[in-house]
């Protein structure tokens, strides 16, 4: 099934080849979960600090258990710090 992936500022390195500024179309298996899918982009887990499905936001204990589907958006930030 085919989703579609946002990585911002430091984490666009870790897109597939063929991405677009810093997102790109990705084939997953059927029912794939969104930490597969972060761990298939090799994306250290301490480096995902904010992800969204859809623009809702799931939890680190909830991301084995999320399920996509055909046509998902997952966008993903890194820590940020500011003052």
């Amino acid at each position: 099934m085919l989703i579609r992936i946002k990585l911002y500022a430091m984490l666009s390195e870790y897109l597939p080849a063929g991405a677009k500024k810093n997102e790109a179309d990705m084939t997953v298996p059927e029912d794939e979960n969104v930490q597969a899918v972060l761990q298939q982009l090799h994306m250290p887990s301490e480096m995902c600090h904010l992800v969204l499905v859809n623009g809702s936001y799931i939890a680190p204990s909830e991301r084995v258990g999320h399920k996509l589907v055909e046509g998902d958006h997952l966008a993903v930030w890194p820590p940020v710090a500011g003052g």
